[in-house]
């Protein structure tokens, strides 16, 4: 076990991706066993986003958005140009994306993952066409863009790249953690 403690410095590198061309995939079935349902949610309150963004990306060291004041995030999550989906089964949240297309022809995966429950059940590939797609489907979209990085899951890269994503640059970053981080675990 790896444990980072609150307060600790890790060090991770960043890798930016982007697809020039919308996918020759087509949308993708319902996922087996339970069903699902990709719902989209208009003008969601704060806590929500803040939830989703939590359950996901705790063992990820996801924080930076905590930095965000409350008024930051409410007016992001109000605009015509982002557009957070939450993908429901079994009654409670699986997982969610955010996408954000504020600027001009290019829409971005600000955000995209599972809950630890969920992981393993087939629902990441499901989740990110279903993703892609719809980014595609916003009006004079010309580029997809999505940044992942080391501390995330370790099999993120590979599925974006499967998706179509190409690499086009990485950072290498540190950071002082707000909570301990288990660089050696991964969700069930």
């Amino acid at each position: 076990m790896s444990l980072t403690p609150a307060g600790g410095e890790i060090s991770y590198t960043v890798t930016w991706l982007e697809m020039t061309k919308r996918p020759s995939f087509g949308w993708p079935h319902q996922p087996v066993g339970a069903p699902s349902a990709l719902l989209k949610a208009d003008t969601p309150p704060v806590w929500f986003f803040l939830g989703l963004y939590d359950a996901v990306g705790r063992d990820y060291a996801w924080e930076d958005m905590h930095d965000r004041s409350e008024e930051e995030l409410a007016e992001w999550l109000a605009s015509d140009n982002t557009s957070l989906y939450t993908l429901m089964r079994q009654g409670w949240p699986h997982g969610f994306f955010m996408l954000d297309h504020r600027k001009p022809g290019i829409c971005d995966l600000a955000y995209f993952g599972l809950v630890p429950q969920a992981i393993g059940r087939g629902l990441g590939r499901f989740l990110l066409e279903s993703a892609v797609l719809t980014g595609w489907d916003i009006p004079g979209v010309e580029k997809m863009t999505v940044n992942t990085n080391t501390l995330d899951h370790p099999r993120a890269l590979g599925l974006y790249q499967r998706m179509g994503f190409e690499a086009v640059r990485r950072t290498d970053h540190t950071r002082v953690l707000k909570r301990a981080h288990d660089a050696g675990r991964i969700p069930d």
